[in-house]
């Protein structure tokens, strides 16, 4: 009857998962989504410690242990989230997802330690040994990548990681992974009497390549990064739900290893980007292209910009007739969401129609922008995906760009030496006018001159998105 009761708690958990991850497509319920996989996941714990028993007839035990890790990480966990400023969301992001690859490691280490005394049968052909070291070296080299690179993509995120390549690494990259699937087909294979130590070494190696792995990616190319992270955590996991066939820790490592793979797809789609030249091209960092100094990463004369008075943006907002507004990671760094809103609902009382035009790999994670409006109550209706906007900027009188760069960079169509050239971009040079707040001319996350910038039809806003924000309202106001 237990077990009964506990393959009911594990089905109840997978549908939620499967439910949550349909309802997380979509802005509107995307909230409600995550809380019903989080109910299911619940149900699933719970049944786990209390109802589930070893082929011994052994239940759980240890209690104060595994309530007490309960405690300290549900405290810590729900602090973190509620104190968490939303430019920091995707450093978040990371650092849970490493942590979700550091626990399938974990497991890994563990179970490989409860299985060393079986090694003999490995000699003799025993394939179930076999089967089982395959999985517990899966987990262990697919979560010791994803712990140690979600590191290294959550110190890039928040400034204290650089950018940092040398001659061949990439080389070096295939050259470390190569070594550390030969030792772990030669621990399954062969079980020598070095195994324990061999066994470390593939530990060590795999978190010196998740290192190595992600720290020449450039800025640009994190929100790929992030995704594919993820992916690999849900495959860790996935071998877990293998080791400790655990139907709902298998269903639910399955479910984000593909659901990171094809958010990963999506993102190179967006980018116009393979995913190799994402890992090898390091777009976006501090390469020789890095430099920024023009459209192609050399020197380009552009011209002169012209800036626009507070007074003026506020006059051409108020008496148009539609205004989409492009926000960027600078308005996630000033905290503008709010302000921004305020905006949207001064200029709608005006009669003017207002919509977010929002590019796929806008901010540092996928879906940041959608997360950061959402917390200031805009609704769901007025964020335009990227090809609905397009069709949008031509009957636009006014753009308002809030800290995007490279998204909104026409060199991504004209010029062909740029390296985002082919990358699909948010057509704002179709609309009457565009504003662009930033707060200095310089370059991108991509690291690249915005063409954008010294159009005719552009002129730029400098300042602190918030004060800006603020200040373009107290200016509508006094109209």
């Amino acid at each position: 009857m237990e077990l009964s009761i506990l393959t009911l708690c594990y089905l109840i958990g997978s549908l939620t998962f499967i439910i949550g991850l349909k309802m997380l497509s979509n802005p509107a319920t995307a909230r409600k989504g995550n809380l019903i996989a989080a109910g299911g996941m619940t149900i699933a714990i719970a049944g786990t410690i209390f109802l589930y028993k070893d082929e011994g007839g052994n239940a759980l035990h240890n209690y104060p242990w595994i309530f007490g890790g309960l405690v300290i990480g549900g405290i810590i966990g729900t602090l973190a989230a509620k104190k968490v400023k939303m430019t920091a969301m995707p450093e978040m992001v990371s650092l849970f997802n490493g942590m979700g690859g550091a626990c399938a490691a974990l497991i890994s280490i563990t179970e490989f330690n409860h299985l060393s005394d079986s090694f003999a049968l490995v000699m003799g052909g025993d394939g179930e040994v076999r089967l089982t070291l395959l999985i517990i070296f899966a987990g262990l080299i697919i979560g010791s990548i994803s712990f140690a690179g979600s590191m290294i993509a959550w110190g890039k995120l928040n400034g204290k990681v650089k950018d940092f390549s040398f001659g061949g690494q990439h080389i070096i990259n295939l050259v470390i992974f190569f070594v550390i699937i030969l030792l772990a087909a030669y621990i399954i294979g062969w079980a020598p009497d070095t195994t324990v130590t061999l066994f470390y070494i593939v530990l060590g190696l795999s978190l010196l390549y998740g290192v190595f792995f992600v720290l020449p990616i450039g800025g640009a190319d994190m929100p790929v990064v992030i995704s594919l992270l993820n992916s690999f955590t849900g495959v860790a996991a996935a071998c877990g739900g293998f080791l400790y066939d655990n139907k709902v820790m298998l269903t639910g490592g399955i479910l984000v290893g593909a659901a990171g793979t094809l958010l990963t797809i999506l993102m190179c789609k967006a980018m116009n980007r393979s995913l190799k030249n994402v890992l090898i091209g390091s777009f976006g960092a501090n390469n020789k292209n890095g430099g920024g100094s023009g459209s192609g990463g050399g020197s380009k004369d552009q011209g002169n910009y012209k800036e626009i008075s507070l007074s003026d943006a506020a006059v051409v907002m108020s008496y148009a007739h539609k205004v989409l507004i492009v926000p960027g990671y600078g308005l996630a760094v000033a905290q503008a969401q709010h302000a921004c809103h305020e905006l949207e609902k001064l200029l709608t009382e005006k009669g003017v129609e207002v919509k977010y035009a929002i590019h796929p790999v806008a901010g540092r994670m996928p879906g940041h922008m959608n997360v950061l409006l959402a917390e200031a109550d805009v609704s769901y209706d007025k964020l335009l995906e990227m090809e609905q906007a397009n069709e949008e900027f031509a009957s636009t009188d006014v753009v308002l760009i809030l800290g995007a760069n490279d998204v909104v960079n026409p060199a991504a169509k004209t010029d062909t030496d740029s390296p985002i050239y082919g990358m699909p971009i948010l057509e704002v040079e179709q609309a009457k006018t565009v504003i662009v707040n930033k707060r200095s001319m310089k370059p991108g996350y991509a690291g690249i001159e915005n063409d954008l910038f010294f159009r005719p039809k552009t002129s730029m806003l400098f300042g602190d998105a918030k004060k800006v924000l603020l200040d373009l309202i107290g200016e509508i106001k006094n109209l």
